[in-house]
């Protein structure tokens, strides 16, 4: 079986390569290789390669640029996958796209399960969720797997090459005051899991939203306190409230349910903190 990863250098599509390549023949595009907003491109190059299956994790998924790019947003997040949809038809493929937690508005207040109705309250949510409608739509033989708070041990080019871990380890280290706010409630999950899973969700060729994250929830202050505990950096590490006036809107609560990987008896994601743990013993 030959699967094609797009974005492979990122932190999710990088640990699909590592994780895959024991099972299935392997082909990494990196942006370099194939622009996934530009549809003479994706026919170019995925005519030339035929792939049993892609895995679209190429995303604009800056959400503060998201904002100030919205036609970037668009295309790269949304109206490529109308394209990418009917080629992988064409091609016989089975798509897989990434989408994100920040398709929902945070209003439910307790884990969104696949079949909840998405309500995105920023420019990248929405444009995901377009996205999303694309491939329900255009798509024959599909999955949409959501994440949520990803952080992998291949750098983030997005967020200027460290994650929030990494980031957070990074101003401790520098003796800075660090506020996070503890109004917005998430599933940090690690790449590496989604990558162990998704190996799962090929070989069993599932179809439909898969929700894809770590077990258990926090807020980014609580994940951040666990990630000086875990990793016994001394930090000065204090709580604040999301400025509504200041900041791009974000869903107060995106914790993602994993009910059809467990509907399956597929569901392998364990608890975050256990996940951290993990993370932290491999940087």
């Amino acid at each position: 079986m030959k699967i094609v990863v797009t974005g492979a250098n990122g932190q999710l599509g990088s640990d699909l390569v590592r994780e895959l390549s024991g099972d299935f023949e392997v082909v990494p595009l990196t942006h370099e290789d194939i622009e996934i907003g530009d549809p003479e491109s994706q026919r170019t190059v995925l005519s030339g390669i035929k792939p049993d299956v892609l895995i679209n994790t190429a995303a604009f998924h800056n959400v503060p640029k998201c904002e100030e790019e919205r036609d970037t947003a668009y295309r790269v997040n949304g109206y490529a996958l109308k394209e990418l949809g009917m080629l992988c038809n064409e091609l016989g493929t089975y798509l897989i796209h990434i989408s994100t937690d920040y398709v929902f508005d945070g209003s439910k207040g307790k884990p969104y399960v696949e079949t909840d109705t998405p309500n995105p309250l920023n420019t990248y949510g929405i444009s995901k969720l377009v996205g999303e409608i694309y491939i329900k739509n255009y798509s024959e033989d599909y999955a949409i797997v959501r994440v949520s708070g990803l952080y992998g041990l291949n750098p983030c080019r997005a967020k200027g090459g460290r994650n929030f871990v990494e980031t957070m380890i990074y101003l401790a280290e520098q003796g800075k005051d660090i506020k996070v706010v503890d109004d917005q409630f998430i599933t940090p999950t690690f790449t590496l899991d989604v990558a162990r899973q998704m190996k799962i969700i090929v070989k069993n060729h599932i179809q439909g939203i898969i929700h894809c994250t770590n077990e258990g929830e926090t807020n980014w202050y609580e994940f951040a306190r666990a990630i000086f505990d875990i990793s016994g950096v001394n930090a000065r590490v204090f709580p604040r409230k999301t400025d509504p006036d200041r900041e791009i809107k974000r869903p107060s609560y995106s914790v993602l349910e994993n009910a059809v990987l467990k509907e399956k008896g597929i569901n392998i994601m364990k608890h975050w903190k256990e996940a951290l743990g993990e993370y932290l013993s491999l940087r």
